[in-house]
């Protein structure tokens, strides 16, 4: 259960200070605390890649993977060519065993990284 102290800590401080946190959490592998700073912060700044971005790998490293696809799809939507958000909402469709669906995102990830099968 998420005490008011604890909201006012992952809210704390200017964007700038929390999108550091957020990468100290991530870094130190505390999935779910990154998560909490970086949900504040992507609602404040949603045009911005990288913090939606990183907020999906959290959800995908602590196994929301509903939520990391949520993200990931918003991204991709904003931003088709993004390859590492399609290349993570094809891992991250496999881990919900949607190998199918997976298939087309990550064969376009491959496509956008150069990585051509040689024939």
């Amino acid at each position: 259960m998420t005490t008011t102290y604890d909201a006012t800590y992952y809210a704390h401080g200017t964007p700038a200070e929390r999108w550091e946190r957020a990468q100290m959490f991530f870094d130190a592998k505390d999935y779910a605390a990154a998560a909490r700073v970086l949900v504040g912060l992507v609602e404040e700044v949603p045009e911005q890649t990288a913090p939606r971005l990183l907020l999906a790998r959290s959800y995908y490293h602590s196994a929301q993977l509903r939520r990391a696809e949520a993200e990931l799809r918003t991204i991709v939507e904003r931003d088709p060519v993004e390859h590492y958000a399609r290349l993570m909402l094809g891992r991250t469709l496999q881990r919900q065993n949607r190998h199918e669906e997976a298939e087309s995102h990550l064969r376009i990830a491959s496509a956008l990284a150069g990585d051509f099968e040689q024939r």
